[in-house]
């Protein structure tokens, strides 16, 4: 797809199926319950929190993101989706603690295209585990390749699956998250 194609696509859409990942997809091979908890870690612009939002009708969403400006994109797409179950928060992923969330009342976290851009990959882990019920799951997607992000930061698919693992996840499955894409659904095992 030429590249000034695909920038209109991406503002139109909000993002390109065909380049990016489907939130909507991705969450339904979650499997989340209506009453869930989920938190969306690195929340960006919210394509996952509303999503997830709209599938958790009487449960509830944490959209956790640092970047300020970000926040407030949030707040206006959940407000435009007539959410009332999304909860915004302030907060870094990649510090114990530091999402605000207390600890083990989420049934499920979201991670679209985070882990490639952290510098403390274990903490964030470790942030997830923290928040996490005994067996709550954890959706994971990042690039497996791409012209958008570069070569060295991209972690392979068996190395993401080998942090989680030392810390106490077992891989349940992968799934299907596109040409550019890994995803895999990690449980909590070991508290």
């Amino acid at each position: 797809m030429p590249f000034d194609i695909l920038v209109v696509c991406f503002f139109v859409k909000g993002y390109n199926v065909g380049m990016f990942t489907d939130p909507v997809k991705n969450l339904k091979a979650l499997g989340l319950r209506e009453n869930a908890i989920v938190a969306d870690l690195g929340a960006g612009t919210g394509f996952y929190s509303v999503a997830a939002g709209h599938i958790v009708r009487s449960g509830k969403v944490y959209a956790v993101e640092i970047v300020k400006d970000f926040l407030e994109t949030i707040k206006n797409k959940v407000k435009d989706a007539h959410l009332r179950n999304v909860e915004i928060l302030w907060g870094n992923i990649e510090k114990l603690g530091g999402t605000k969330i207390k600890d083990s009342i989420v049934d499920a976290v979201i991670a679209s295209n985070v882990l490639f851009q952290l510098e403390d990959k274990k903490h964030f882990i470790l942030e997830v585990k923290r928040i996490l019920k005994p067996g709550g799951k954890a959706l994971l997607i990042d690039w497996s390749e791409s012209p958008v992000v570069g070569a060295n930061a991209v972690v392979p698919k068996d190395k993401a699956r080998e942090m989680f693992e030392a810390q106490g996840f077992a891989l349940e499955r992968d799934i299907d998250a596109g040409a550019h894409h890994y995803g895999m659904i990690l449980v909590l095992v070991k508290q």
